[in-house]
């Protein structure tokens, strides 16, 4: 189990181990989370930004890195929650534009 911090509200989850970030959304019961979409990698509205524990969630694919800067989210702490597999605790925040 591992615990995911979602900023600036504080709010903690604990998960377990290798669940995908978009459990966040049933495991907060209509909170305020991650915006999710498509749960594919192909909108873009889960973009968060990973303020510790980056290498928790999993390698980057280069086509998730690619549509990351498209959307002008450039640099490695940048992700697409839809993508990441949780493997320990991280906290992070919806990214902002």
């Amino acid at each position: 189990m591992h615990t995911v911090k979602l900023m600036p509200q504080s709010v903690e989850v604990v998960l377990p181990h290798g669940s995908p970030l978009t459990e966040l959304e049933f495991e907060l019961y209509g909170q305020e989370s991650i915006p999710f979409g498509c749960k594919a990698g192909v909108c873009g509205a889960c973009v968060i930004e990973i303020l510790d524990g980056i290498n928790y969630l999993g390698a980057k694919q280069k086509e998730e890195k690619d549509f990351l800067e498209t959307l002008g989210y450039p640099g490695e702490t940048f992700r697409l929650a839809c993508q990441c597999h949780l493997s320990g605790a991280v906290t992070i925040q919806v990214a902002s534009r």
